[in-house]
């Protein structure tokens, strides 16, 4: 077994056109990765510096629970070793020929994730520019994992993208024709494509002749089997039209009946994640010294003390792959109790209405830095909140019984922020409930997901917000009331800036 860096590299995964993907062990965590090994004499023949250069600094960007995970680079004078995720369920490609073709539902819950993760890509200025069934990879439980950036570009404001690239079968018109475009009407097609492939078994452009392949892509010539319910036919069609004007939009397929049945509550916005400085939890430190890892400064990690302690914490969470990254604020174990009606009404009473945390600046405002004292609640990767004109002890009030109601303990952090967590323990969650204050009379309640495994968490904040919004008290005082059905968001206006505001329409 050869071991390289903190690695035990064992058999191989895979075979690319650089070199191959090993399985291989963290020699202190004992965590499982995939390592990509990129051969650079290969790479420097093939002149593919650019593509690979473009492949790692997309992947160290991304972080999404349907995205694939880059832990870290390393260069040796013969070999680019990318250390990532290890996704042991295969390619969905694989699933796909096993089953022949998917039931609708199965296929709705693939295409939530992949269209969750694509859309999160745009959002972040990338286009994958390859999407096909052999680049989304499956984890031990069957959830989507977008993989091989290798094709994909970043967009910028005002600038049309030219390459034609992508496999053939998968490939929009404007592509195969090397007309100009933006970036993601292609992920479109190509998602319609993988659409039907999940729902059929096969794919719509194909022919063994390529020119004759280009030639139905450009005219759109597919047929659609019986079998097909009429919601997915007309989601398939919108996607798959030839004038890249006319075809559907992300946001549009989000509003479509057939993406909206059973779209679990995690999905019903874009995840639009914010890069943060990152805040360690301590009982992971912990975890790596016990392991024998001397940490000296544990607010400024050294770079493989940082792998170690990611891979500690995806471990964690076997639904996602960035749960790591919320934030976990010091308390002890023994703070978090059940309160009384009597313990309740006098926390509330403690709350002073002009000392809440005030909500953000304009779009304009620096998001380095936030208004307000020392009280304010920290930067977080997830915000979801509600907004309500009333006194805000009452407010803080309903707030705590909402939590006792839905089987929360909490532990008060300060009079308008506490800690909660459910009595009985749900894989980590964790949530943080902060009211703030937007103007006279009007407060804000926003909950925040700062540890454990992200998707249940965020389901479980949903739940306490509608929970909390159907309220007697609460219920007529809401303003902008949310809609989990629209899964709309309130990006960039309203006071927020792009990415940080609380989402205030669910």
């Amino acid at each position: 077994m050869v071991t390289i860096a903190n690695y035990k590299i064992s058999n191989t995964l895979g075979v690319g056109t650089f070199g191959k993907v090993k399985m291989a062990e963290h020699t202190l965590t004992g965590q499982k990765v995939a390592i990509k090994i990129i051969n650079k004499r290969k790479m420097e023949h093939m002149n593919m510096h650019e593509k690979i250069r473009r492949e790692i600094q997309i992947l160290q960007f991304l972080k999404h629970p349907h995205v694939i995970r880059l832990y870290e680079l390393l260069d040796t004078p013969s070999d680019i070793f990318m250390v990532m995720e290890y996704v042991q369920g295969g390619e969905l490609f694989d699933h796909i020929v096993h089953k022949l073709k998917l039931q609708e539902d199965e296929a709705r819950r693939f295409f939530q994730q992949i269209l969750s993760g694509v859309e999160y890509c745009h959002q972040c200025m990338v286009t994958h520019r390859d999407l096909k069934p052999e680049n989304l990879l499956l984890d031990s439980n069957l959830h989507v994992k977008i993989a091989d950036f290798g094709l994909s570009n970043t967009m910028r404001d005002g600038e049309f993208l030219k390459t034609s690239c992508g496999s053939p079968n998968y490939a929009s018109p404007e592509v195969v024709t090397g007309k100009a475009y933006v970036g993601p009407e292609v992920d479109v097609w190509s998602g319609g494509v993988v659409l039907y492939a999940l729902l059929c078994g096969s794919l719509p452009f194909d022919d063994e002749n390529v020119p004759n392949l280009f030639r139905k892509i450009k005219h759109g010539n597919f047929t659609l089997p019986g079998h097909l319910s009429s919601e997915a036919k007309d989601l398939i069609v919108q996607m798959l039209v030839v004038d890249p004007t006319r075809r559907i939009t992300f946001s549009q397929i989000r509003r479509h009946s057939w993406f909206l049945k059973d779209l679990p509550e995690y999905l019903a916005v874009p995840l639009n994640l914010v890069a943060e400085k990152l805040e360690y939890q301590s009982d992971i430190l912990e975890e790596l010294e016990d392991m024998g890892m001397k940490i000296e400064d544990k607010e400024n990690l050294k770079p493989e003390e940082k792998v170690a302690y990611h891979l500690l914490a995806d471990r964690a969470s076997k639904q996602s792959s960035f749960s790591n990254l919320m934030r976990k604020d010091p308390c002890t174990a023994n703070a978090f109790r059940m309160f009384d009606d009597e313990e309740v009404l006098n926390v509330s009473k403690n709350f002073d209405q002009e000392r809440a945390a005030p909500i953000y600046k304009a779009a304009s405002a620096d998001r380095s830095g936030m208004l307000g004292q020392a009280s304010m609640a920290p930067e977080c990767p997830w915000r979801l909140g509600v907004e309500a004109v009333m006194e805000a002890s009452v407010l803080m009030t309903e707030v705590l019984l909402n939590l006792r109601d839905l089987g929360y303990e909490w532990h008060n952090v300060t009079p308008w922020r506490v800690r909660a967590r459910p009595l009985v323990h749900q894989m980590g969650i964790m949530l943080t409930v902060q009211v703030y204050k937007c103007s006279s009379g009007k407060y804000m309640v926003d909950v925040l997901v700062p540890q454990g495994p992200s998707l249940p968490a965020v389901q479980a904040a949903l739940q306490f917000i509608r929970r909390l919004c159907e309220r007697e008290a609460v219920a007529s005082n809401i303003v902008n009331r949310p809609q989990p059905a629209r899964g709309r968001s309130r990006q960039g206006g309203d006071g927020y800036p792009q990415g940080t505001g609380p989402i205030a329409s669910l």
